[in-house]
C-alpha cells in the first residue's frame, strides 16, 4: 500500500513558516531531504512514497524557495538558509537524521553537520558538492568573475545574472543536460520550479545566493575534516553527466570518506527524474546497512 504523503507547514523561531513534506513512522530513523536550486521539496514527490515504508521522511522548502514563507527583512545567505532549517530540525524534534543532500542542500548540510555532528547519522550526496573540483566547471566561470569583483551589487553581473535566472532555457537545462533519452522528463517540475524562482522579489534573492556561495567553498576544509573524524557513511549517487557538478567532484569524496559507496548514474544534474528506481534502490540499501 502506497504510504500517505503530508504536507504542511511549521513556523520557526525565526519567524519563517516552513513548508515540508512528510511520509512514514517517527518510530523509524529519519530521512532529511534538501532540495537544490532552482527547485523545492517537490524534487523528491516520487522519491518520498518508496522511501516512506522505510524510513521516517522530511523534506522542507528551503528560504526563498517553494512554498516556504519567510519574515520581512529575511536575509537570503547560505548561513541564514541553515539556520533556518536548524530551528526547522529541532522544532520538529529530529535529533539524529540521515540527510540526502543535492546542489544548495549540500551547503545547507555542511553547517548542519559542523554545528550538530552528533546529529547526523549517514549522508546520501545526490550531486550535492564539498569539493573545489565541484567549482571549476564552465557553468561557474561567471560566477566566479561575479566574486572577484567584491562587490554584490555590481551593476554588470547583476543584469547579467538576473537575465539568467529569468530565461527560462536555464531551468529546463538543468532537466535534459546529459540526458540521453530525454522524453522520460516530466514537464512539471521545471514547470513549477520557474514559476516559483519567477515570483516578484525573487531575482534579488537569487543573485544574492549566488554572490553568497563563494562563502561556502570556505567551508569545505573543516566539512572534510568533519567526514575524515566522524567517520559517518556516505553513499555518493551523482549524475555522471552533470554539467553543474561534475563527475570528479563525486569522486573527491573517496579523499576523506572510510565509509563510502560511490555510484554514477548515466544523467545529469536531477538524477531522480531518469534513475529513481536505480537510486532508491541504492538508498534503501545503503541506509538499511548503515543506520
Amino acid at each position: 500500500m502506497a504510504s500517505t504523503v503530508k504536507t504542511q507547514y511549521v513556523q520557526v523561531p525565526d519567524g519563517s513558516k516552513v513548508f515540508y513534506r512528510e511520509a512514514g513512522s517517527s518510530s523509524k530513523p529519519t530521512f532529511l531531504l534538501l532540495h537544490g536550486f532552482p527547485t523545492s521539496s517537490h524534487m523528491f514527490r516520487n522519491l518520498i512514497p518508496i522511501l516512506a515504508p522505510h524510513f521516517h521522511v522530511i523534506a522542507p522548502d528551503l528560504p526563498g524557495f517553494g512554498f516556504t514563507e519567510t519574515p520581512e527583512g529575511y536575509v537570503h545567505t547560505f548561513d541564514n538558509l541553515a539556520k533556518t532549517i536548524d530551528q526547522f530540525t529541532e522544532s520538529l524534534k529530529l535529533d539524529k537524521f540521515a540527510v540526502y543532500i543535492f546542489d544548495y542542500g549540500s551547503p545547507v548540510a555542511i553547517r548542519l553537520a559542523l554545528n550538530h555532528p552528533e546529529r547526523i547519522s549517514a549522508i546520501v550526496s545526490q550531486n550535492g558538492n564539498a569539493y573545489d573540483e565541484g567549482l571549476d566547471s564552465d557553468f561557474w566561470a561567471p560566477l566566479r568573475k561575479y566574486w572577484a569583483t567584491g562587490n554584490p551589487d555590481d551593476e554588470f553581473f547583476q543584469k547579467a545574472l538576473g537575465d539568467f535566472i529569468n530565461d527560462p532555457k536555464n531551468t529546463w537545462s538543468q532537466y535534459y543536460d546529459g540526458v540521453s533519452k530525454p522524453e522520460v522528463i516530466d514537464p512539471l517540475p521545471g514547470t513549477l520550479d520557474y514559476h516559483f524562482i519567477t515570483r516578484p522579489g525573487q531575482t534579488k534573492i537569487q543573485v544574492g545566493l549566488f554572490y553568497d556561495y563563494q562563502n561556502n567553498k570556505k567551508l569545505y576544509p573543516s566539512f572534510q575534516k568533519y567526514l575524515r573524524d566522524s567517520n559517518v557513511p556516505v553513499l555518493v549517487a551523482w549524475g555522471k553527466n552533470d554539467d553543474i557538478f561534475q563527475y570528479h567532484a563525486g569522486e573527491a569524496f573517496k579523499r576523506d570518506v572510510k565509509n563510502l559507496e560511490l555510484k554514477f548514474y548515466d544523467t545529469g544534474h536531477f538524477a531522480l527524474e531518469t534513475h529513481l528506481e536505480e537510486i532508491s534502490n541504492d538508498i534503501i540499501n545503503f541506509l538499511q546497512k548503515n543506520l
